[in-house]
């Protein structure tokens, strides 16, 4: 007997009468400062205000946005798991939640979320379920062949780039039917070009005249901070400064890195920050040096604030950065050619960087806005509740 001969009765009685047609429970790992927390907590927040009944439920005990989700009025639950702990009983905890619940949708987020889900649906019915990836890679091959047997527990699979759409089809991940490119969106009016944030900040940062490039995500394998310090070494004959926002557990070796003598001062590690958008206003280029991404929402608010990026061509970058026309797409790994494209924006008049921001901005509020994006997942909800309707009238 195959797990789709096991999933379907389960999957068949799942739209049960109970139901709250307009509620959705997102489920993902934990809330910290990684860009798929952010996308969640704005999802959850704008669902709220288009009327939805919203809970977010986290595996691990949630370090932020607990006030944020409180004023908006969505509900928080957590299984209260440990990290690196495998425990069977978030799943009965998991099961609880549901139950009294009752959501008509549930969307999880990130891998271990997104299999606690399906193997949850083994044991509580749910209506919907839909699970998005955030990456190209989101752990080894044997996640992947996870993902691949348990894909007839979900009723659809997204991804937020096109590109990690396609990897997941090629190695087997998930079918090509069964799964769709959704991208992340980015709050307009939160990320916009803002003079008087740029002086107040830069003036607290003690910055007069450098040009600063700004990087913000967790010092992980994944973003290569590595390849951006050695890159920026090959600048020391230009006035500029490197920003790097986050915490992760590469940041002991990055602050060795820094401090080497050609790089002391030029180079500032800024730890965890809450003023994200204040930053990028203080910036004057923003760089991306990552070996693997999905679609980093980091460079969707750097184009939302008119910056020029320079990112390197991995994942989905290539679907928010227009090489040539709202920054510059690098290879990956490769330090001369991300020096070299860091060196080109910097030659570039005030006016030429000011056309790729304004150019960027522009292709957020044509594709990537959040409004747009809300449209279409609540678009999704209700085709995907919508196929489920005719089981209940037999029933």
């Amino acid at each position: 007997m195959s797990l789709t001969d096991v999933c379907t009765p389960i999957l068949d009685t799942a739209t049960r009468p109970g139901a709250n047609a307009r509620s959705v429970l997102l489920f993902i790992n934990g809330l910290g400062y990684g860009g798929a927390e952010v996308q969640v907590v704005q999802l959850a927040t704008g669902l709220r205000k288009r009327g939805w009944d919203t809970t977010v439920v986290t595996m691990l005990p949630p370090r932020r946005f607990t006030d944020d989700l409180d004023r908006a009025g969505v509900d928080l639950e957590c299984l209260n798991m440990r990290r690196g702990v495998a425990d069977p009983r978030a799943i009965l905890r998991f099961r609880r939640i549901l139950r009294r619940k009752r959501p008509q949708i549930v969307h999880s987020h990130i891998a271990h979320a997104n299999l606690l889900a399906r193997l949850a649906r083994l044991v509580c019915p749910m209506p919907v379920l839909i699970t998005t990836a955030h990456s190209m890679i989101e752990g080894g091959r044997m996640l992947e062949i996870a993902y691949r047997l348990t894909d007839r527990l979900a009723d659809l699979t997204t991804n937020v780039s096109q590109a990690a759409v396609d990897r997941y089809v090629r190695i087997g991940a998930a079918p090509s039917d069964r799964i769709q490119f959704v991208p992340n969106g980015v709050d307009l009016e939160r990320f916009r070009p803002d003079e008087s944030q740029r002086q107040s900040l830069r003036t607290e940062l003690g910055v007069s005249d450098q040009f600063v490039w700004l990087a913000v995500g967790r010092p992980t394998a994944a973003k290569n901070y590595p390849n951006m310090i050695d890159a920026f070494a090959r600048l020391s004959d230009l006035n500029a400064l490197l920003l790097i926002v986050g915490r992760g557990e590469m940041e002991a070796d990055l602050r060795q890195r820094a401090d080497q003598p050609a790089l002391r001062g030029r180079v500032r590690l800024l730890g965890a920050r809450s003023d994200v958008a204040a930053l990028m206003n203080s910036a004057d280029g923003y760089v991306l040096s990552s070996d693997w991404e999905g679609m980093p929402l980091v460079l969707q608010e750097a184009s939302c604030t008119r910056l020029p990026i320079v990112a390197t061509d991995v994942g989905g970058n290539r679907e928010v950065v227009v090489d040539g026309r709202t920054g510059l797409v690098v290879p990956a790994k490769d330090p001369a050619a991300l020096a070299a494209a860091m060196r080109r924006v910097m030659a570039m008049t005030i006016e030429q960087r000011r056309e790729l921001g304004s150019a960027a901005r522009q292709r957020m509020a044509e594709v990537f806005d959040l409004e747009r994006v809300l449209d279409r997942w609540e678009g999704l909800y209700h085709e995907l509740a919508s196929r489920r309707i005719p089981v209940l009238s037999g029933q």
